[in-house]
């Protein structure tokens, strides 16, 4: 039996920019129960547009990219993986498998909106998570944006900075979670924001999927994640949804050319959008910039469209 705390409620008063009341699905993957969290903003008959945050994030994320969403008519739903934001975490760091996390986002979805086809939108560890989930039910996705990202293949190495930030994770009793944002942005993120993202982690224990997920990025062919991501990879090699790829121009834990590489493997990709002064968490360096795209994107690809 798993451990599962709750998310204490206090810590999310007056989070700057973020005024959203959250919902909450029970949801069960192999025998453990848990509260899973998401807030959405816009029209409930406008199409569903799903935006998954990463490592060490969560819904805050996309603060201003939830607005432009919205106002264009698009129901835009920001959920918070298992372990991270408000939803529940398993206290046992050694129950995060990519298997149990790609399960319980699989889940949250069919609670919030059912079988209806999705604008997908993945950042970071919801990339792994995401798109793992859309090729294995491309019905349910009408269109994907990839936001830096990326998946293991054979022989792939990691970036120098990837590789210190693995190192960091491994050897910390404790992340400092707001600090890791700042250092992945060209903004300059006030006190206030760093400490909103550090809301859902008062202490080690809750940081259990947060300490978990970066050692379960794939370092060799004989890891447990390894052959699931290179299945995904090689299926998004014969995608053919309409796919736009939007990036960090500063990013240096996963370079522009990351970005270019998805360009030019995947069939269904309509365009690149490498953004000039956004680095790695580009929704806090291009936020409104990024909502303009999807909408221009979820617009153009619609049945109908010219």
């Amino acid at each position: 039996m798993v451990d599962v705390r709750r998310r204490d409620e206090d810590r999310f008063v007056d989070l700057p920019g973020w005024e959203h009341e959250p919902a909450r699905t029970e949801v069960e993957v192999e025998g453990t129960s848990f509260g899973l969290a998401h807030v959405e903003v816009g029209p409930g008959e406008g199409h569903p547009v799903v935006l998954l945050h990463g490592e060490p994030t969560w819904g805050y994320l996309y603060r201003t990219v939830l607005p432009g969403l919205a106002a264009a008519g698009l129901r835009a739903i920001a959920p918070d993986h298992v372990g991270f934001g408000r939803s529940d975490v398993p206290l046992d760091q050694g129950w995060f498998t990519y298997d149990r996390v790609v399960a319980s986002f699989g889940a949250h979805l069919d609670a919030i909106v059912g079988d209806e086809p999705v604008t997908l939108v993945v950042h970071d560890w919801g990339g792994p998570i995401g798109l793992r989930w859309a090729v294995e039910h491309p019905e349910r996705i009408a269109r994907l944006v990839v936001l830096d990202t990326a998946l293991y293949a054979p022989g792939g190495t990691p970036t120098e900075a990837w590789t210190a930030f693995r190192r960091l994770v491994e050897g910390a009793d404790e992340l400092p979670i707001g600090w890791l944002v700042a250092g992945g942005t060209v903004t300059e993120l006030p006190a206030e924001v760093r400490a909103a993202y550090d809301a859902p982690f008062p202490d080690a224990a809750s940081q259990a999927g947060a300490k978990a997920l970066p050692l379960l990025v794939p370092t060799s062919d004989d890891d447990p994640a390894a052959d699931a991501m290179w299945r995904t990879l090689q299926a998004l090699r014969g995608w053919d949804h309409p796919t736009l790829i939007v990036w960090g121009g500063d990013d240096r834990i996963l370079p522009p050319k990351v970005g270019e590489r998805w360009a030019r493997d995947v069939p269904g990709c309509t365009g690149l959008h490498v953004l000039p002064g956004a680095g790695h968490f580009l929704q806090e360096d291009a936020g409104p910039r990024i909502a303009e795209l999807i909408v221009e994107h979820v617009r153009s690809t619609a049945p109908g469209a010219p």
